[in-house]
Order: structure tokens, then C-alpha cells, then sequence
């Protein structure tokens, strides 16, 4: 059963604010149980006091090493988990959520394009393109 209601973020439930905005169903952004054990990090995380924001692959078009879905949070400490994508692009979308937090800020979509001539730079096996949601998560 989907979960559609507009909570900006609760663990009980498991829905975040991207699923609110998306009408994706939970089920749909948790992938696997690699994707839950990083929610429950950021669980505790909180629960420690820290800041912490959530980047989700919301969207792919060619070259992606990591399907949509694929989750990673990064603390306001700078520590992180999960992975979005590699390379240079995940450094970015560290580099994003730090931003977000500084910001104060509660969410931003990012877009990667990459052409094929420059993918081995930025960590990508060919060009392709993807759109990573952040949002921070307290």
C-alpha cells in the first residue's frame, strides 16, 4: 500500500518530502535494504543532534552507475553514506548538501549532464544525465 500524505519527513512512515512532491510510493523509492540501512543512519544520526540531508537519484537518462532511487546522506560534520553516483558528481552533490545545510535551506534539485567526451572526468562510463533531489532531513 502507498503512502501519500504531505509529512515532510518521518521515519514512521517512510515517507520524505520527495515522495510527497512526487506521488512516488515508498515501496518505490526504497529499493533495497542497502537504501534502508542508510535511513536508518540518518535516524540516528539525528537522534545524536546532527543535521544531516538526504540526495536521492530521482532521475537518469544514459550512462548511471547507480539506479533511481539510490540514496546517500551526508551529515553536517561531513560525514556521509550511501552513494548517488561516483566520482566527481557525488563529490558535488556532497559538496550540495553541505551548502543546503549552511543555507538553511529545506531542498534543491540538482542536474548532472555529462557528454561523452568529458564522462571518464567526472566518474561516468559514457555521457548521460541525472537529477538528484536533496533535502534536508530534521
Amino acid at each position: 500500500m502507498c503512502i501519500r500524505d504531505r509529512n515532510y519527513f518521518s521515519f514512521a512512515n517512510g515517507m520524505s518530502y520527495l515522495a510527497a512532491r512526487t506521488g512516488l510510493c515508498y515501496s518505490y523509492l526504497m529499493q533495497n535494504s542497502f537504501d534502508e540501512k542508510i535511513l536508518e543512519e540518518a535516524h540516528s544520526w539525528i537522534g545524536e543532534g546532527q543535521s544531516v540531508v538526504l540526495a536521492t537519484v530521482i532521475q537518469t537518462w544514459g550512462s548511471s552507475p547507480r539506479p533511481v532511487g539510490s540514496r546517500m546522506i551526508v551529515s553536517q560534520q561531513g560525514n556521509f553514506s550511501g552513494s548517488v553516483s561516483g566520482g566527481c558528481v557525488e563529490s558535488a552533490v556532497a559538496q550540495e548538501c553541505m551548502s543546503l545545510l549552511k543555507d538553511k535551506k529545506l531542498h534543491k534539485t540538482l542536474d548532472f549532464k555529462v557528454s561523452n567526451e568529458n564522462a571518464w572526468e567526472v566518474g561516468l562510463a559514457c555521457g548521460g544525465e541525472m537529477t538528484i533531489f536533496i533535502e534536508n532531513v530534521n
